[in-house]
């Protein structure tokens, strides 16, 4: 079909090959052969008067005209798919939809396992794919590569639609048996003693108190950086060292580790973990009720925490 002189069918090879940023597995990805894949980015480069694309090495880099035009091609097929040739019911017990999900080793533990079961029962032939956190999340969310990313709201932007699931508290832990580790930890304290830490991605993105003490110009003794919040506590273990992780992991792994619990010196109030999606998946019925599943877990979460006042009593008994 063609559109004012453009074969429509090529723009879901230039939308391939600009994922791929490699011939072969775009031509894999929309099963097309690469002697038809090379034929469509003729096509491309003489409807568009621009190479679109050069080799280095195996992969494809993008001349700034395929540069401007990636967003728009990206939106206009993902427009279609959405609210042309999806219907407009959602059934959850007879769908197989795939739902592609970046969030934390911390949410995974204490908040999706939940929404896994629930899923379960719902939509048994549903399936997930829970993707660790990547450096550029936007632009996955931008390009429809995600359905949602889990985050703190303070790491996020405001390009894409969120909603609020529930507030976390910080504490800081240490061995059981670490003697170093006051009941009362002040500030001074807390930045005289060796730290685990985690980071993520290639860039060793800051978790949230990583970001405070930054932003406020100070700087701990790490120790020990791990790329996941479930590391820490198995690290922490026979030593001296603490770490600052949210309350609800914290008690999680207590409950099967020694592990001492003390309150953050830190004058940080509650974050707010969120999820996202993309805005074109605003309407989607699969999308609305994803979101509706993790907003109702959130919700019993939140019902359920324990306020950080219990802490600071806990541990005034224990004194």
């Amino acid at each position: 079909m063609r559109f004012k002189g453009l074969d429509l069918n090529l723009l879901v090879a230039l939308d391939a090959l600009m994922t791929k940023r490699n011939l072969t597995a775009a031509a894999r990805s929309i099963n097309l052969s690469q002697p038809a894949m090379s034929a469509a980015v003729g096509r491309l480069r003489a409807y568009f008067c621009d190479e679109l694309f050069t080799m280095v090495g195996r992969e494809l880099v993008l001349t700034p005209r395929a540069e401007g035009l990636a967003s728009a091609v990206r939106e206009t097929l993902l427009h279609i798919q959405l609210s042309i040739m999806s219907c407009d019911r959602f059934n959850p017990a007879q769908s197989d939809r795939r739902f592609r999900i970046i969030l934390s080793d911390f949410m995974t533990l204490v908040f999706f396992r939940k929404v896994v079961e629930r899923i379960a029962q719902q939509a048994p032939a549903v399936s997930l794919e829970l993707l660790p956190l990547d450096d550029d999340p936007d632009e996955l969310l931008r390009r429809g590569d995600i359905d949602f990313l889990i985050l703190p709201e303070l790491f996020m932007s405001d390009m894409h639609p969120r909603e609020a699931l529930f507030d976390e508290t910080l504490v800081c832990v240490g061995c059981g048996m670490n003697k170093q580790l006051p009941r009362q930890l002040t500030f001074e304290k807390y930045m005289s003693m060796g730290h685990v830490a985690v980071k993520f991605g290639r860039t060793r993105r800051p978790s949230v108190e990583d970001w405070f003490l930054l932003e406020h110009g100070f700087k701990r003794r790490l120790e020990i950086i791990v790329d996941a919040f479930t590391m820490i506590p198995p690290v922490l273990s026979g030593t001296d060292r603490i770490a600052t992780i949210p309350l609800r992991l914290a008690k999680h792994f207590a409950k099967t580790m020694p592990l001492r619990i003390v309150e953050s010196p830190l004058p940080l109030p509650p974050f707010t973990e969120a999820v996202q999606w993309p805005a074109f998946h605003n309407t989607d019925p699969a999308s609305i009720w994803m979101r509706e599943v993790l907003l109702h877990q959130a919700s019993l979460m939140a019902s359920s925490c324990e306020p950080i006042e219990h802490l600071r009593r806990s541990n005034t008994t224990s004194a």
